[in-house]
């Protein structure tokens, strides 16, 4: 172990050196400093665990609170599902974990990071596909890829090999060479995600994905996700207003309304404490049935991301 470098045992070596402790070990100050140690050695094996942390998270707007007093945890590796009718906040709660929004108050923590402090580190660890399209539609599917390289500072040959380990995967190799104004609305979708992979992210936002997409399309799309979030570990953190999708592929489902946090747990689980055989019936028992309206465009997503990358 180089010199100078903190050593922080796993979860395994902890529960080895619980386990290796000589007989009558129980009590005296080595001993306690010990277990302080090794309960220490616990905490931070569980802070790493969780690649967003969020700590009453509140956003305001004048008066109006977007955001109001929210907290969860996603862990390393899960499909989370953030759900919520139009205006409930989700967007906003996006733009914070993305680094596009300052909180008001409350705290984030993007694998271990604070965005606020660390907004390049933060934004090399995350991919994300907002809801409106973003590619360049006059250039090939190579081309955007390998844009989108550039930007992220990827090393060329990696961003060769991504380039063509993504686009085979995504069923898109094919078609590498062709303008994007070809490909269908699935295709485009499906590149996007692929682009967002690239620069190999640890956190994947996707901002309702599918949208337009029809059911084959759709069905297709998240088998692709599934895949490369076992195959390559990737956290997904995924908004939509298809129930059912939620229901397939998220782990863990949040449902947020109002600005606050109304429930949180699996789609099992929010069908039980609703009482409730189907996870869209669980939704509305919680959010209720009025209809909301959408207050964030196309044009304002659009000027977010610009204003990122100006920024960089």
């Amino acid at each position: 172990m180089p010199a100078g470098r903190q050593y922080t045992p796993s979860a395994p070596q902890a529960n080895r050196a619980v386990r290796a402790r000589p007989p009558g070990a129980h009590g005296g100050m080595g001993s306690k400093l010990r277990y302080s140690a090794i309960a220490a050695a616990y905490q931070a094996i569980r802070a790493e665990s969780f690649m967003i942390k969020v700590e009453h998270l509140s956003r305001s707007f004048g008066d109006f609170k977007a955001v109001d007093d929210i907290s969860f945890e996603v862990a390393a590796g899960e499909i989370f599902a953030f759900l919520g009718p139009n205006g409930a906040g989700k967007t906003t709660t996006i733009r914070m974990l993305t680094t596009l929004l300052s909180p008001t108050s409350g705290s984030i923590q993007m694998d271990g990071m604070d965005p606020a402090r660390h907004q390049n580190e933060v934004r090399r660890r995350f991919g994300i596909v907002f809801q409106d399209p973003s590619l360049d539609q006059d250039l090939t599917a190579a081309e955007n890829m390998d844009l989108h390289g550039v930007l992220y500072h990827v090393p060329r040959r990696i961003r060769r090999e991504r380039t063509e380990a993504l686009l085979r995967a995504f069923e898109l190799w094919e078609r590498r060479a062709s303008a994007v104004k070809t490909f269908s609305g699935g295709m485009r979708r499906r590149l996007e995600i692929a682009r967002g992979l690239l620069h190999t992210p640890r956190i994947l936002f996707l901002d309702e994905p599918t949208l337009g997409l029809d059911p084959q399309s759709r069905n297709q799309l998240w088998s692709h996700v599934q895949h490369l979030n076992k195959t390559e570990g990737v956290t997904v953190f995924l908004t939509t207003h298809y129930m059912d999708e939620a229901d397939r592929v998220a782990t863990r489902i949040a449902v947020i309304d109002h600005g606050k946090i109304v429930a949180i747990g699996s789609s099992a689980e929010l069908k039980a404490r609703t009482e409730t055989d189907s996870l869209e019936a669980a939704f509305l028992k919680l959010t209720g049935t009025a209809i909301r309206d959408e207050t964030v465009g196309a044009a304002d997503r659009m000027r977010q991301a610009a204003a990122m990358w100006r920024r960089r």
